[in-house]
């Protein structure tokens, strides 16, 4: 992956001593190396970079219809440039967007005001296993392709933290989930959308810019189509069309159970 080759391993500078502890925990300080490591660069180096691959990675219209219309209150960790956020901001009646990368804060900070809801949204620093949110405070708790099972990224320090923030009865939900057996056996159910989807870009050019940086496999398969439509089998990617998901149960403490009955009705 040409992101790999991006970085050296004096760009680890831009980290603070929090982002250090975590994310050099496992030992490999090369992003040469450590694909983890590279996209932590990536959020603060080159924020609008990875701004433009998102806004080509819609998600499926069934997870925006499956997630609850209303709550009082939501933390979304792992917010990004907003992937998510400004599609919850008109759900939640208070909705705290929680993100690492300071770089990435002022890219969502700046759509929330374009679309007029910066005054819906707190956008604050956090960690997954460190959430600026009091115990049992919301009625959704959600990441949004952010949460790993690795050390740093997530790991069962982020789902302890994602549980004991919400409240009892309400969801606690990974939309664009990877390693689905480890959720599994933590309690966490499984919804798939079905249909075709692909990456969505603004023009042929700047499908084949994105994909030499983060698929460049796929950069010959793109030339040869000639469209800024992108099937996700040509980057051999799946798409986001999913959610794993618990109910946070009512009388037991968070974690325990594979859940309880709902006030959303899944």
């Amino acid at each position: 992956m040409a992101l790999l080759h991006r970085y050296a391993p004096s760009d680890l500078s831009v980290f603070g001593p929090e982002e250090r502890r975590r994310f050099l925990a496992s030992g490999d300080a090369d992003p040469r190396t450590n694909a983890a490591l590279a996209w932590e660069l990536l959020y603060r180096l080159e924020p609008d970079l990875y701004d433009r691959l998102v806004r080509a990675e819609p998600l499926h219209p069934g997870i925006l219809k499956w997630l609850p219309r209303s709550v009082d209150r939501a933390v979304e960790v792992g917010a990004g440039s907003g992937r998510l956020t400004v599609q919850l901001a008109g759900r939640c009646g208070e909705l705290v967007a929680v993100e690492p990368a300071a770089p990435l804060r002022r890219i969502l900070q700046a759509r929330l005001r374009g679309t007029g809801q910066e005054g819906r949204v707190r956008v604050v620093g956090g960690f997954f296993d460190d959430l600026p949110a009091p115990d049992g405070w919301a009625d959704l708790v959600i990441a949004c392709s952010s949460f790993t099972p690795e050390a740093g990224h997530g790991a069962d320090a982020g789902l302890r933290e994602m549980e004991r923030c919400c409240a009892p009865g309400g969801l606690v939900v990974i939309v664009w989930p990877n390693h689905l057996e480890w959720l599994a056996w933590r309690g966490y159910r499984y919804v798939s959308f079905p249909g075709e989807m692909a990456m969505e870009f603004s023009s042929l050019e700047e499908a084949i810019e994105i994909a030499e940086v983060f698929y460049p496999d796929a950069v010959g398969p793109i030339r040869r189509s000639g469209s800024p439509r992108v099937p996700y089998p040509v980057v051999g990617h799946d798409p986001p069309r999913d959610v794993a998901y618990k109910v946070k149960p009512r009388h037991a403490p968070a974690g325990r159970g594979p859940g309880a009955t709902s006030r959303w009705g899944v």
